[in-house]
């Protein structure tokens, strides 16, 4: 590639320049109302211990990965990034899933996440709540809460006392892993987006109120409710949260802010204010399409007028993406907030001045048992850096490292204050804007440069003219290099002007700067750009440069040296393998540079070896840069390695892959058994011992439209798939029966008269409720008869839009019509999970189980009772219409020592060219991880980690296939299938617990 002109300056004549500068006055540090002084501000950044920190962080939700011996490899993976941070919500209905009574035992203890994350280096922001959102049922409000009275995220009383127990309990256990008791967790976030109400999205979309969906939304006492922030605050400050409390707003509004008054009234305010940013949408669709506006610029200024003495800090940017039923798949998430997408967007947040940061999601995880919200299926991949199987392939992950650990080696921009862009003026196309960002206190400038027209797909060519110490410099400088800069198609570069490396200074450098580190006396510097782009770097020294790497190169110099600059001038591709990882036996910075492949987890220099932790998928050259002098030994992963020395004292050698052999079973053939998973259509099935739906009133928002309420949640079942039973006594008049049925988003259901299938209404993506008449067959007039009706709830609506109660929309019967009878004639039952808000399962926890057979009897666990089953396989299915379960066991026996993906796939099924109408849902040692709707996609592939799989042992597997069609149903092309096997470092994960079946006191 052409590259780089190396250039010493000694001095440069004085020229005059006009610039629009913008600067802070000087710092006032604060604490969080005097309760500690470890984490402490400015208005430029946050100090931890007394030092300046740019916090980076990404979100990860110890809920979505319930396998506490994984954690401490994705904040690995998170820390090669180069990130220091960590983001994360805590999920109240899983903790309090029966009211009052608070459970944080085994795979819910957040103990493991704490220690997990001390291990790592990574720093935590708390965010308990009450309400997350987070795309998870109930936006994180457990279901119980649809009985009380009160408007949710209020200050109505009953809200607020159902929100004491567990914010007491989360609040306590934040409080002990604070960094003040020797823990992680620096920043604590009171609530979540609590920041738009109905009337406020009116006024921001344009759109009148009557068009939302609900019109008549109220928000009793005010919007925004100060008391009710205060009291969130308090309940965390009674807690013992000492640490600095933060607020996030949906969009940047200044709420809460602090000094932020009502009627003089500053009860709701924190200490550091921050916003979100989900410039694409936070959706899937449009993919490669940006609009001319959503890469702001003014994001600087707005937070100058909102919060003046805090950190700019964003609590969520978008860095993955919501998609629904019937949507494009998280593949399609990650190409649409792609590598392109971090280099615009990213870049413009550092351009604004961005000091705190975190990336939602850096990995997601898996919505297992049920804890997804309606619009979202069973993976949060979400497209993220870190995919669900904690995979780091895609190449959004290596932009993010890049600009990550640029920000981890400059300090001059902590106290950076951006500038007044524009077009042109630095550059000499009018086409490109310039962000500078100048030090105030410091010597370093930055320039940021992109397209004017962020949906640009042209390739741009420009020159710079920037002002620098020794003056205005016009760059590329002739003769020795001449030419032009280049920005391609929808890219973003970092232009430094009085950079500061250790002591010696870059003048400028149009390359991107990677890393740099001081080694004894002599620094390593590397930097990088696009393939086949023309760059120039100049540098201020008394010391001599010695170009390692890099082509097409000129070099100019001076006498007397000092020091020694090592430059390595890289491709963007090959910088993707370059690792400055930190050594996790010590708290000091490690001063290696690696070139090495896959991953680094760690490197450290001991006595006169260097010792490397890390992970393979190929075969791959290492590079150290920076061993000691007299080094003599080389270590990866505790294995002695061969290495040769080269004159600039890089240590090289090659790290070897081997894959062992990979031998899955194939499911088809196992031996599966299975059972009606829907006995209540046989006469002889007994339900005096169901619930009865004997309510005549609820205090749910939803009017009542039948006698007596069919709303599960009244009868305490909040997750999986409900069932209810209806009884009657025909007067031979029957025709149809009307059913109005609702679920959430995309949800099935299915009605039976006795045994005879009537019909299903087999979902449509988005759509939360269905109306349908069904003919009926014939009936004895004076004999009794039954409805069955399946109805799946596919979680409970979160509550965005503060005062609108959404997440109380019932799940279930909403109403129903048998013409010739009175609605009173038919009296109902219904069931979920047995003991509902008293679950059975209490390793597995209260969302796991819903309410069809074999999870009321548990045969969904290890060794069911299956000996006198029908042999049988979903790959045959059924025949008809209704609900099967089948149960087989596994073995596995996979080799040690390799981190491997496996992920159970499902074939699209379709019978005669139409797509079978069938939901599927999978279970793993007793754990729904999995389920499958062949109408609506786009999932087919769910990955399932070690440890709730046992890689070397028995596993059981459940499948319960639902057909919603006459035809019946049956699995087409179900397999288990494996990714590329890493070889790891990682210690392997122990199992979770897997508590096996056994009979079920008052199962039915």
């Amino acid at each position: 590639m052409k590259f780089l002109c190396i250039l010493f300056f000694v001095a440069f004549p004085a020229q005059a320049s006009t610039l629009s500068i913008r600067s802070k006055a000087p710092h006032t540090i604060r604490d969080s109302d005097g309760l500690q002084n470890i984490v402490t501000w400015d208005e430029h950044s946050l100090f931890v211990h007394g030092e300046r920190v740019f916090l980076f962080s990404g979100e990860f939700h110890p809920f979505r990965l319930p396998v506490a011996g994984l954690y401490i490899d994705v904040f690995q993976k998170i820390k090669a990034l180069g990130f220091n941070a960590v983001s994360f919500y805590t999920f109240w209905p899983l903790l309090e899933g029966e009211p009052g009574v608070y459970r944080a035992d085994g795979i819910f203890d957040l103990q493991p996440f704490f220690d997990a994350a001390t291990y790592a280096g990574i720093w935590l922001i708390a965010r308990p709540g009450p309400y997350i959102n987070s795309e998870a049922t109930g936006g994180g409000l457990p279901g119980w809460l649809q009985r009380i009275t009160g408007q949710l995220r209020t200050t109505d009383p009953s809200y607020l006392n159902a929100t004491n127990n567990y914010m007491a309990h989360m609040g306590a256990t934040i409080a002990k892993a604070q960094i003040t008791n020797g823990g992680p967790i620096i920043l604590t976030k009171v609530g979540n987006e609590y920041s738009i109400d109905p009337a406020m999205i009116a006024s921001l979309t344009g759109l009148p109120q009557s068009n939302l969906p609900n019109p008549n939304i109220s928000v009793d006492g005010g919007f925004p409710d100060l008391a009710y922030m205060g009291y969130v605050k308090q309940q965390l400050r009674n807690a013992g949260v000492v640490v600095p409390l933060t607020f996030n707003d949906a969009v940047a509004l200044g709420h809460f802010a602090p000094g932020f008054a009502v009627n003089g009234s500053t009860a709701g305010d924190v200490n550091i204010y921050s916003h979100d940013s989900y410039p694409l949408d936070y959706t899937c669709d449009n993919a490669g399409i940006w609009s001319y506006d959503s890469v702001l610029s003014t994001l600087y200024e707005v937070h100058e007028e909102q919060s003046p003495t805090t950190p700019y800090m964003i609590s969520e940017f978008e860095g993955s993406a919501g998609d629904g039923w019937g949507g494009f798949g998280f593949n399609v998430c990650a190409q649409k907030l792609n590598q392109e997408f971090e280099r615009v967007y990213y870049k413009n947040n550092f351009a604004n001045g961005i000091k705190i940061i975190n990336i939602y999601m850096v990995y997601g995880g898996t919505n297992w048992g049920n804890i997804g919200y309606p619009g979202g299926y069973t993976s949060y991949d979400e497209g993220a850096a870190i995919n669900e199987s904690r995979e780091i392939t895609r190449e959004k992950w290596s932009e993010l490292k890049l600009e990550a650990n640029f920000m981890k080696v400059t300090p001059a921009y902590l106290t950076a204050t951006p500038g007044v862009g524009v077009n042109g003026t630095y550059t000499n196309n009018d086409a490109i804007y310039t962000t500078p960002l100048y030090g105030n206190g410091s010597a370093t400038n930055f320039y940021i440069v992109r397209s004017a027209d962020p949906n640009s797909t042209d390739t741009k060519t420009y020159t710079l003219r920037l002002p620098t110490s020794k003056g205005i410099v016009s760059i590329p400088q002739g003769p020795q290099l001449g030419g032009t800069l280049t920005l391609s198609a929808r890219d973003s570069k970092w232009h430094v002007t009085d950079y500061d490396i250790g002591g010696t200074t870059l003048l400028y450098s149009t390359a991107e700067i990677f890393t740099w580190k001081i080694v004894g006396n002599y620094t390593n510097l590397v930097v990088y750009g696009g393939p086949g782009e023309l760059h120039e770097l100049s540098i201020i020294t008394e010391s001599e440069a010695v170009i390692v790497e890099g082509s097409d190169i000129t070099t100019k110099s001076i006498n007397g040296t000092v020091g020694t600059l090592y430059v390595y001038v890289l491709d963007r591709n090959r910088a993707d393998n370059y690792w400055t990882p930190d050594c996790l036996n010590s708290s000091a910075t490690s001063s290696l540079i690696l070139e090495a492949g896959y991953l680094v987890r760690s490197a450290c220099v001991q006595e006169s070896a260097v010792h490397i932790v890390g992970d393979l998928n190929a075969t791959v050259p290492l590079k150290v840069i920076g061993a000691p002098a007299g080094t003599n030994a080389l270590y990866f992963n505790e294995q002695l390695i061969d290495f040769t020395t080269c004159s600039t004292g890089e240590l090289s050698s090659t790290l070897q892959y081997s894959s062992s052999s990979i031998t899955l079973p194939d499911l088809s053939i196992l031996g599966w058994k299975y059972l009606d998973d829907l006995p209540e259509l046989q006469s002889s099935y007994d339900d005096s011992t169901w619930t009865p739906a004997d309510h005549n009133t609820t205090i749910n928002p939803t009017l009542l439209q039948t006698p007596t309420s069919l709303y599960s949640s009244d009868y305490g079942y909040h997750a999986g798939v409900l069932v209810y039973r209806g009884h009657f006594v025909a007067n031979g008049t029957e025709k149809s029966l009307y059913i109005s049925t609702q679920g959430g988003a995309s949800f099935s259901s299915s009605v039976w008269l006795n045994s005879t299938f009537l019909g299903s209404w087999v979902g449509i993506a988005n759509v939360e409720y269905d109306n349908s008449t069904y003919d009926m067959p014939s009936l004895t007039a004076g004999e009794p008869y039954v409805f069955t009706v399946v109805v799946d709830n596919n979680g409970l609506d979160y509550d965005v839009l503060v005062g609108s109660d959404f997440m109380k929309k019932p799940r279930g019967i909403l109403d129903y019509d048998l013409p010739g009878h009175p609605k009173s004639d038919v009296t109902w039952k219904l069931t979920g999970n047995l003991g509902g808000e008293e679950y059975i399962d209490k390793v597995r926890g209260p969302l796991n189980e819903g309410g069809l057979f074999a999870e009321r009897q548990g045969y969904t666990q290890p060794s069911p009772p299956s000996q006198n089953w029908t042999a049988g396989s979903p790959t045959e299915g059924l025949s008809e219409a209704g609900v099967a379960f089948y149960s087989t066991s596994l073995q596995l026996d996979l080799p040690s020592g390799y981190d491997i993906p496996l992920n159970f796939e499902f074939g699209n099924a379709t019978a005669g060219g139409a797509v079978q109408n069938y939901t599927a849902l999978l279970w793993v040692n007793g754990y729904q991880f999995g389920k499958y709707k062949n109408m609506l996609g786009p999932q087919t592939s769910f990955p399932v980690p070690q440890g709730v799989l046992n890689y070397q042992g028995t596993n059981w597997l459940g499948v319960e296939l639902w057909a919603h069609d006459a035809a019946g149903a049956s699995l087409l092309g179900f397999q288990l299938t494996a990714g590329t096997p890493v070889l790891t470092s990682l210690t392997a994960p122990a199992s979770i617990p897997q508590p096996a079946w056994v009979q079920r006191a008052g199962s039915y």
